[in-house]
């Protein structure tokens, strides 16, 4: 399986990487979190709630700055294994979020339900990292139901196709989806001639797995980004 996808801009690292990397030092207004703590924060939240992490891939930055992660769980449906998306930054570009998605077991599309819920709006001297991760699962956890719901109403739910192809357009050429517009052509090609046999069927379900087959030529952290977008979007224009 293909796994976390990683392009120019950043590069793939083992939980266990994460340890050796630095983190900058704090400030007074501002204390760095450990990529590392973070992680072990959210694996320890997820135990205390009887989920097992079963896979976890990461994704940084050149400069270590910004991480990206992906930790699916023991919990599946329709094909689906259900996950936990995180991110963290050093640098305050953004800040530390947890959302709630799944990965496509037949074609390891990555997809979310929504945004990244900010869990904190900055990290200061006395945030309690153990406290703020709590709060993230259970937001996230509170999705999980609603999510199961919307893959099985997804999949039985045809579409015509000029009904498609509005969607794409609507999309990229008018601009409702934050994504990049070359992959308009991509997404296209993904649903009108898939190259997996269970999204031959022209359904909502295919469609998404066509937006997220393309947002995988994207660099992780903007991959993370358009599927989130795309969990808003697609509703829209059912």
């Amino acid at each position: 399986m293909e796994g976390l996808m990683v392009h120019a801009g950043a590069k793939k690292f083992g939980r266990q990487d994460l340890l050796a990397l630095p983190t900058p030092d704090p400030t007074d207004t501002h204390r760095p979190i450990a990529h590392s703590a973070i992680i072990q924060a959210l694996i320890e939240s997820l135990a205390y709630r009887n989920l097992e992490v079963v896979r976890d891939e990461y994704a940084l930055t050149p400069d270590s700055m910004r991480m990206f992660g992906f930790l699916e769980i023991n919990l599946e449906e329709s094909g689906t294994r259900f996950a936990l998306g995180v991110r963290n930054s050093h640098d305050k570009s953004f800040a530390l979020g947890i959302t709630v998605g799944y990965r496509v077991f037949v074609c390891d599309n990555l997809a979310f339900h929504g945004d990244f819920m900010a869990v904190s709006r900055k990290h200061s001297k006395n945030v309690d990292i153990q406290e703020v991760i709590a709060v993230g699962v259970d937001r996230a956890q509170r999705h999980f139901e609603p999510m199961k719901k919307q893959i099985n109403a997804w999949q039985g739910h045809e579409l015509p196709d000029i009904q498609a192809r509005n969607v794409i357009y609507d999309a990229f050429i008018a601009g409702n989806l934050d994504a990049p517009r070359h992959l308009a052509r991509v997404v296209h090609q993904n649903y009108f001639e898939p190259e997996v046999e269970e999204f031959k069927p022209r359904t909502m379900w295919s469609l998404s797995n066509a937006f997220t087959s393309a947002f995988k030529k994207l660099e992780p952290v903007p991959a993370m980004q358009a599927t989130a977008r795309l969990a808003a979007f697609l509703p829209t224009v059912q």
